[in-house]
């Protein structure tokens, strides 16, 4: 719930953190009430009452609609914590309402269908720290309305359907929620249940962040006409911040082709979709996946000591035999269109840690003497390494054809692992189908810096803090890239361009790059008018900027 909770000496900025409690820019309570209550007679629930500021402003807008003195609007709320329910119930009483409010966790209250509206800020409560009790208690409350959350799920999620279930039939829904709605895989039986469920459903987003000390963007879901669906479109409406919501913003329709799916092409436009449908439809894109095999690093459970620089290696006396080549932890070295073993060489010169420690069979001396160092500074008992036998012997996953960054300040990139390193989990590795590893492995990495794949990414990935585009393999899996037979196709043309496109990246030009790319893939062969390239060019630097304006307006 980010809702503002006064001080008390129980309840701390941590506490309130650990259990979603953050302050409703009261721009928004305001916004919603006014939305989902229409009628003085309208009956009002706020499931997570924090210190009642919906149910303050549910009050407000009760009075707004019958203003007689002795009108004393009735509302309704749970709250988990005491102290925020005695908080809520005094301010409710100042603002000249009557409050009903039930200490309790709202997944334990049982449903009834009496309330006009339900509104309010669900805590969020990632799943690393939704654990026990209450997740089990959330996942039966979700099951009730048909939905199965998966153990990956946020708080948010079970909440969101368990609140539907008190509306009446005709009901309104209005909550704030994490922009994980759009676009994470475990809320994807969330997004089905809204459209089966509701008449309307229209979604407020946000260009910059409105909850910064959440680290946690937001959308508002105004969800109308339960049990009236299902619908087969959302409205989706774009405001600057939380004070433009009284602007005269006008909705775009948006019809998904399967409500489950990701909901992120709801800001791209039809001067954008169009033209990638045809891309695809032609058979000149299509996904990733139809490249090969997308997977996660290795994962040794201490970087630190199990990745090396050539002088640590030295200055251990470790033999080649018991090291592997590495491209070192992260990715800011993977930004060009190739890892060639002469970069690899610089980087370690350069200090970077360019060697795993994976001894085979009977450690050298040395490498003994390493290990029983390992072992006296705890490395051996991380959760990782005490799981493994031999503690030391990291699980290999073997060199890939394509290295793939999964955390971006820009855009996800390709590269050719020409230097046949290993790879942590700071990225991904790419596995061509071996009919198109020469192919792919040449050519792939520049062909994909074109602007319909940098857009998808965008489409695909999911925002993390600081405006980093991150994608997971599964998403990866379905990244909209130029097919074996377009590139075939267009090689030489790829070719020719190739060498300049690799000093643009190396000069931070990427942009400069990708027009490059665009020409001669998409325009000189006339797959894509100039207008139309336009139409995805603009959709992309939409949605980078506005992952980007959201990062800083949170900093």
């Amino acid at each position: 719930m980010l809702e503002s909770v006064l001080s008390h000496p129980t309840d701390t900025a941590d506490l309130r953190k650990a259990r979603g409690a953050f302050f409703t820019p009261p721009a928004i309570t305001r916004f919603i009430a006014n939305w989902a209550i229409r009628d003085p007679q309208d009956r009002l629930l706020e499931p997570s009452a924090g210190d009642a500021a919906f149910m303050v402003e549910a009050v407000r807008r009760l009075g707004e609609l019958d203003p007689s003195p002795e009108t004393n609007p009735v509302v309704e709320g749970v709250e988990i914590h005491a102290h925020s329910a005695q908080v809520a119930n005094a301010r409710v009483l100042e603002a000249g309402g009557t409050p009903r409010i039930t200490v309790s966790d709202f997944f334990l209250v049982e449903p009834r269908q009496d309330f006009s509206a339900v509104i309010g800020n669900p805590p969020y409560i990632r799943y690393q720290d939704f654990r026990g009790e209450s997740r089990a208690r959330s996942r039966a409350a979700a099951l009730k309305a048909g939905v199965a959350l998966t153990g990956l799920a946020s708080s948010w999620a079970a909440f969101t359907v368990h609140s539907a279930l008190f509306l009446k039939d005709g009901g309104r829904l209005g909550l704030v929620l994490p922009a994980e709605l759009l676009s994470v895989n475990y809320a994807s039986v969330v997004r089905r249940f809204l459209f089966d469920r509701f008449r309307r459903v229209e979604l407020v987003l946000f260009e910059e962040q409105v909850f910064p000390e959440a680290e946690a963007d937001v959308v508002l879901l105004l969800a109308e006409g339960f049990n009236e669906g299902p619908t087969d479109a959302a409205i989706i409406r774009q405001v600057q911040n939380a004070e433009d919501l009284l602007s005269d913003t006008v909705g775009k329709r948006w019809a998904p082709v399967d409500p489950a799916g990701k909901w992120t092409a709801s800001m791209v436009g039809s001067a954008a979709l169009e033209p990638l449908a045809a891309l695809r439809s032609a058979g000149n894109f299509t996904m990733l996946e139809q490249w090969g095999d997308t997977t996660l690093g290795m994962v040794t459970g201490n970087n630190g000591y199990f990745t090396l620089s050539p002088a640590r290696v030295k200055e251990l006396g470790i033999p080649r035999r018991d090291l592997l080549r590495l491209s070192p932890p992260g990715s800011t070295h993977l930004r060009g269109l190739s890892l060639s073993a002469d970069m690899l060489t610089r980087l370690g010169a350069a200090g970077k840690s360019t060697y795993l420690f994976r001894p085979e069979g009977n450690p050298s001396p040395a490498s003994a003497a390493y290990i029983e160092a390992g072992h006296t500074a705890g490395v051996d008992r991380a959760y990782k390494c005490r799981v493994r036998t031999p503690w030391y012997k990291v699980p290999l996953v073997k060199p890939a054809d394509l290295m793939l960054t999964c955390m971006n300040a820009d855009t996800a990139r390709l590269t050719t692992n020409e230097a046949h390193a290993h790879h942590l989990n700071s990225v991904h590795g790419v596995y061509l189908k071996p009919e198109l590893q020469d192919l792919g492995r040449e050519l792939l990495p520049v062909a994909s810096l074109n602007s319909a794949t940098l857009l998808s990414a965008e489409m695909v990935g999911r925002s993390y803090g600081g405006g980093i585009l991150k994608l997971e393999p599964r998403e990866a899996d379905v990244w909209f890239m130029p097919s074996a037979t377009l590139v075939a196709e267009r090689a030489d043309a790829l070719r020719s361009v190739r060498e300049q496109v690799a000093r643009l990246l190396q000069n931070g030009k990427l942009l400069d790059a990708v027009a490059l790319v665009d020409q001669a893939l998409l325009l000189n062969n006339g797959l894509l008018s100039q207008d139309e390239l336009d139409g995805i060019r603009s959709a992309h630097h939409t949605l980078s900027e506005r992952r980007v304006t959201r990062s800083k307006s949170g900093s």
